[in-house]
Order: structure tokens, then sequence, then C-alpha cells
């Protein structure tokens, strides 16, 4: 068995400069890294609508009018629009509010 607390060699130091991050270390490997990493996805909506969801059932729970838990997951919603559009430069957001009107005009 193991012992956790055992003292540990040292390990021996690479030759040449260190590196200061692993990614430095990956891009002298020619790693590049995952383009889909950080960005707003189907899993992260979903996450969110279920917070709102929980949100606007707890607020009603305990007491608030409707009228007032509806401006306030308006309000919500407005904010994280606005920052989507100035995170993404606007373009992601018009696009979905195209797809949106597209979408209901079929109907």
């Amino acid at each position: 068995m193991n012992d956790p607390f055992a003292t540990r060699p040292a390990t021996p130091t690479p030759a040449g400069p260190a590196l200061p991050c692993s990614c430095s270390a990956n891009a002298a490997a020619g790693v590049q890294p995952t383009a889909g990493a950080g960005r707003f996805g189907p899993t992260h909506a979903l996450i969110l609508l279920l917070c709102i969801l929980a949100l606007g059932s707890g607020l009603f729970l305990a007491g608030n009018p409707l009228d007032t838990v509806f401006t306030l997951l308006g309000g919500l919603g407005a904010i994280g629009a606005a920052t989507l559009a100035a995170a993404g430069g606007g373009r992601r957001l018009v696009a979905i509010l195209a797809e949106a009107a597209v979408r209901g005009a079929g109907k």
C-alpha cells in the first residue's frame, strides 16, 4: 500500500527554458485549443431555462404578484440578451431574432 505522506524524489527539470504555463507547452507541441470551448451552447440554454422557471415559481409561491414576477423575469431576459449582444457583436442576437420572426410568420 502506498503511503501518501512519503517523501518523493525530486523530479529532474527539463533542459531548456522553463515553460510558464501549460498553454505554452500545447502551443509548442502544435496542439490547437478546442474551438467550441467556453461558448454558449444548448446545455447552457437548458440550465438557464430551468433556473428561470425555478426562480419564477419560487417567487410566485413566496407570495409575489404574478405581474411582478413576469416583470422581473422579463428584465432578466433583457439583461441576458444585451449581454449576448455586447459579447457577440450583435450578430448572433440578430440572427436569433430573425429566425424567430421567420418562424412566427410561417404559422
